[in-house]
């Protein structure tokens, strides 16, 4: 038996004798994190004391990976798990919350199946799966120290979260041997509009190229640290470190060796470095992990918890991950991770890009078709609300497959407090063509307007995303499209939603 507690505790961190056990920028204790993780193989019982001191015995009893036909990338991943002899099945990381089993919440963040074929190891997991608990009652992450990093709506525009095989160039290439397992959480945004704040009170490690003496990834300090033009890495008092990266501009006063409070102003998000040319913030938060090793700790749910207590939304549909195919294939469109305040969902309907509809929370559609197709989650709950999702479905050719289809990034600015006759920012990339143009449908009944984007042929191009402009005269709810298609009449496409003079 093996008792664990994840990240920096109350004792001497592992690197540091216990006399010199402080945080460095207060002086202060370092602070025990709520969760605590556990990585296990098949058949594996480990002993867990939670935050609240309660002891449990925690087994994994089976692993279950669904893997796509085009790349073999793990697609789904299922553990059974038994918390005291209660048992339950978790699907790990791609948008799932913890589960409440019996007296504690539960879920795993990863799986050994994305060791398979990659060339990274960003988890730092030995075992076949990782298991995070907290009590039933309990905060993923205590509120008053987290808040949301990004100014803007939950899922405004695309996202790439926890453990999602990640895009190439803004779609997935079935041509690129090495798989790359998304870690940390890619929230899309409009380049050099959206702002971008610390989630954290936290010590500025690093600023660009410039890194705290000491911070260093070296033998002798061994930090997480990576250091790029684009990126700034924090430290707080639990011993995680916060990375966010692809800023379009980084504010002066962030510099290392300042301690700045939750809020404060980081810079601007936007896509340079590695970013595939598509603008978004990656903001992924290493700790100290079972195996020793630092490794991602996954932060959907501390971004969703954070999200609530600052929003207050009462409705929050949910229809990603995204999926890859072949031509003639099927998926299972899943509708089921949304969320009511009210606590029941009457209705899920799906507005598919045939032009049918059909309702239920899972849905099968065969795709006979080359293209990306952007199929709309409409769900209404007991309360009568409304909310929309989108699920982007990449089908590619079996005899061609490195010929991509179009893959469309779209975002809008802003996000909050649109009042008729505001003016809205649209902005809309291409990546796979350079053939065609965007065209926009804003769902108000007004005339479609073409855009014509780069197609992405230089990532960090300053005006690589086509730009329009509009106004909604009355308030609504408003579903928009945009679309463009290659020379070989694929066509890729892409939907936002868009609250005007309403919040929820």
């Amino acid at each position: 038996m093996f008792v664990l507690s994840c990240g920096m505790c109350d004792r001497a961190r592992a690197d540091e004798p216990a006399a010199q056990a402080k945080f460095p920028a207060t002086g202060g204790p370092w602070r025990t994190p709520l969760v605590r993780v556990v990585d296990l193989d098949v058949g594996e019982t480990q002993a867990v004391t939670l935050c609240n001191g309660r002891k449990v015995s925690v087994k994994l009893t089976g692993l279950n990976e669904t893997r796509d036909s085009v790349r073999s990338a793990v697609r789904r991943a299922e553990v059974a798990v038994e918390v005291d002899g209660r048992a339950t099945q978790l699907a790990s990381g791609n948008y799932n919350l913890p589960t409440r089993l019996g007296d504690v919440q539960i879920d795993c963040s990863i799986t050994s199946g994305v060791y398979t074929n990659t060339n990274s190891d960003a988890w730092g997991l030995d075992k076949a799966a990782r298991l995070r608990l907290w009590p039933a009652d309990s905060p993923l992450i205590e509120p008053e120290t987290f808040v949301y990093p990004v100014k803007q709506r939950w899922f405004a525009s695309g996202t790439q979260m926890t453990n999602e095989p990640s895009y190439i160039d803004g779609i997935e290439s079935p041509a690129v041997r090495k798989i790359y397992y998304h870690s940390g959480e890619d929230i899309g945004g409009a380049e050099g509009l959206v702002e971008v704040v610390a989630a954290t009170d936290a010590l500025v490690v690093s600023v660009g190229l410039d890194v705290l003496a000491g911070q260093e990834n070296t033998k002798e300090h061994e930090t997480p640290v990576a250091q790029r033009y684009d990126v700034i890495y924090l430290l707080d008092n639990q011993g995680w470190y916060y990375r966010y990266s692809h800023l379009f501009e980084i504010d002066k006063r962030i510099v290392p060796g300042r301690m700045i409070q939750k809020g404060d102003r980081l810079g601007l998000l936007g896509k340079e470095g590695a970013s595939g040319g598509w603008s978004h913030l990656h903001f992924e938060i290493k700790s100290r992990q079972p195996s020793g090793k630092w490794g991602t700790q996954g932060s959907y749910g501390f971004l969703w918890e954070a999200y609530r207590r600052q929003h207050q939304p009462r409705i929050q549909a949910v229809a990603r991950p995204h999926h890859l195919i072949f031509a003639g294939e099927s998926v299972l469109l899943d509708g089921s991770k949304s969320w009511s305040a009210a606590g029941t969902i009457d209705r899920y309907e799906w507005q598919l890009s045939d032009g049918s509809k059909t309702t239920g929370a899972t849905v099968t559609r065969n795709y006979p078709h080359v293209g990306e197709y952007s199929e709309v989650l409409r769900i209404v709950d007991s309360a009568g609300r409304v909310d929309y999702d989108f699920v982007f479905v990449q089908v590619v050719n079996r005899d061609n497959p490195q010929d991509l289809p179009p893959g469309i990034h779209a975002v809008y600015y802003p996000t909050f407090g649109i009042r008729p006759g505001d003016p809205v920012t649209f902005k809309v990339r291409t990546f796979g063509t350079t053939d065609g143009k965007e065209l926009w449908n804003f769902g108000d009944g007004t005339d479609p307007v073409e855009a014509l984007s780069d197609g992405n042929v230089e990532r960090h191009a300053k005006d690589g995303y086509a730009v329009t402009e509009h106004r909604f005269a009355r308030p609504g709810h408003y579903l928009v499209r945009v679309e463009r298609s290659n020379a070989r009449g694929e066509k890729g496409t892409t939907h936002l939603q868009v609250r005007v003079g309403e919040d929820e």
